[in-house]
């Protein structure tokens, strides 16, 4: 999954996403700060979403249904690793990776996991708490082997 691909999905499910919450045209325009004969034009599939647009649906409609089904728990995590490359810092707690998520790894308190729908990677802690996120699998590999190597159980 690239930006392009964000964009599509986001832009072909926009009008899903207002209906879901109830707002109009006019108070969805609003909300992401774009016209509403810009928006009329996005649900028509006439032009597409921004990239600045795609980022503002997915923070303020985060818990969209619509949204996590497209692109999974977390839509932020994917925006922000593509807008980065990667997350390579400990961030906030996850909810363990039980829906959205496929084990690939789980060594000395650390779990690699790869998203079944946006196939990106991450790692994170026993406690959930996410340390790195990747479109990339042999980033990601080699970051997960570093965490092991300098893991306070291999001291």
């Amino acid at each position: 999954m690239n930006e392009k691909d964000v964009i599509d999905v986001i832009s072909k499910k926009i009008k899903l996403i207002r209906h879901e919450k109830g707002y109009t045209q006019e108070k969805m325009a609003e909300v992401l700060g774009i016209s509403k004969k810009t928006l009329v034009q996005i649900e028509k599939e006439r032009i597409p979403a921004t990239w600045t647009s795609v980022i503002a649906t997915c923070a303020l409609f985060r818990d969209s249904e619509v949204i996590q089904a497209a692109l999974g728990e977390d839509p932020l995590e994917v925006i922000e690793t593509l807008a980065h490359g990667k997350i390579d810092r400990p961030k906030e707690k996850t909810l363990g990776g039980k829906v959205w998520w496929k084990q690939i790894k789980k060594e000395k308190g650390f779990i690699l996991q790869q998203n079944m729908i946006s196939k990106h990677y991450r790692i994170i802690d026993l406690d959930n708490y996410r340390w790195f996120s990747s479109f990339e699998s042999d980033e990601t590999f080699i970051y997960f082997d570093e965490l092991l190597k300098n893991s306070p159980a291999n001291s």
